[in-house]
Order: structure tokens, then sequence, then C-alpha cells
């Protein structure tokens, strides 16, 4: 595609390297991560969903404070209690920091096949188990449809139990735990086992696709 991509455990070398390909290079933390070079411009996003945790968790404060630029996301769907205590938050720990507010706007591929149907929302499993969400993007742009969001524990395999039991803050959603081969069969016979009209996949890895003997919907 013409794009250089280098990866590699000496991230200096790795760098000047990038530097001799590119003008301008973008750096994506991820996962919270922080950059391991100085940026001339640094951007972090604030969760409108997760009020509080932005001061709560390493390297999440740290990004806060050393941010140029601060963008408040999902503003279209968290309330304005949670935004005023964000903003408070912000104030208080980065005043300097240029601030901006952007929606989050979820698409379904098919939105047709859930109106007005009983579904089964599929999570991405970092966010809804030690993430501290309920449910996420799936259930969010669910709602708006389907009649009903089934909940799966009553069909739960495997170590999914466990899941569940161990983040009990969990809505009514299941999150996708593929960590292992055995987490993927229990996840897979879960799926199987759910009375439902319709599968909603909201996770980064389309499921279906995950392995040539699993083939979830």
């Amino acid at each position: 595609m013409g794009i250089p991509v280098f990866a590699g455990a000496d991230y200096e070398q790795v760098m000047r390297m990038a530097e001799r390909e590119s003008e301008v290079i973008v750096w994506d933390g991820g996962n919270n991560d922080f950059p391991f070079i100085r940026p001339d411009l640094e951007i972090v996003l604030v969760d409108a969903l997760r009020p509080g945790h932005e001061k709560l968790y390493y390297p999440g404060e740290v990004n806060l404070r050393r941010a140029d630029v601060l963008i408040i996301t999902k503003v279209n769907e968290g309330s304005e209690e949670s935004l005023k205590k964000i903003r408070k938050n912000i104030s208080l720990m980065n005043p300097t920091a240029e601030v901006l507010e952007a929606p989050s706007v979820t698409h379904l591929d098919y939105p047709e096949r859930i109106l007005g149907k009983r579904v089964l929302v599929v999570e991405d499993g970092p966010t809804i188990t030690h993430g501290g969400m309920p449910d996420g993007a799936g259930a969010a742009a669910s709602r708006k449809l389907a009649a009903e969001l089934v909940d799966p524990r009553p069909y739960v395999a495997g170590s999914l139990r466990e899941a569940y039991e161990k983040y009990s803050h969990i809505g009514r959603v299941l999150p996708a735990m593929g960590y292992s081969e055995l987490q993927i069969k229990g996840l897979e016979e879960t799926v199987r086992r759910c009375v439902c009209d319709a599968v909603v996949i909201a996770t980064p890895m389309d499921l279906r696709k995950k392995s040539e003997s699993i083939n979830l919907l």
C-alpha cells in the first residue's frame, strides 16, 4: 500500500529509521501508552462515559497532565453530569490544554436485521471486564433499534462463567474472551446456546473470521 511500517524492540533505532522516511510521525500510543519520544503536539482522548477515570489510572493520568490537546469523546452518549466532572478535572490537572469535544457515532452494517428483535451483543472483552464498563458501542447502537438486549448469563459456557463472577458490573452483553482455545470454545458455545433473533458483533476483530474451525455467526 506504499505505507512504511517499522517494528522492533530498540525504539531509538526504530525512530531513527522512521525519521529518514518521514516528515511527520504519528505515534499512536494505544492502550493508554505514552510516547517514548518528546512529541511536538500531544493529543489525548478522554472518555465521556468514564468520568473520573482520567485521574485514577496509570498512565492515563500522566497522559492527561502531559497533553497539549484534550478531546472529550462520546459526548453524545455521556451525561451532562459526567461532562461537568471531566471538565472540572481537566481544569484542575491541565488548565493550559486546549479542550475539544466530539461525538462518537456508532453504525450497524445491517440495522434492519435487529429492528424490533431480541439481540445478543458481543462486546470487546477488555473494555467490559477490567475496563470497568457495563457495556460498549454494540449495546449503544443496538438499544436504538432492538426490542431487547438478551442477557447471556443463563447460556454462559466454560470459563466465561468466571468472567461474570469476577466482573459483576457487566451488563446484558457478552464479553469476547478469546485468549485461549478453551475461552474461544466457551464463547462459541455461549453464542450457540443463546436464545435470540440476532447477534451483534462489536469487537475489533470480526469473530466470524477468528478461526477456520469456529463459525460463530
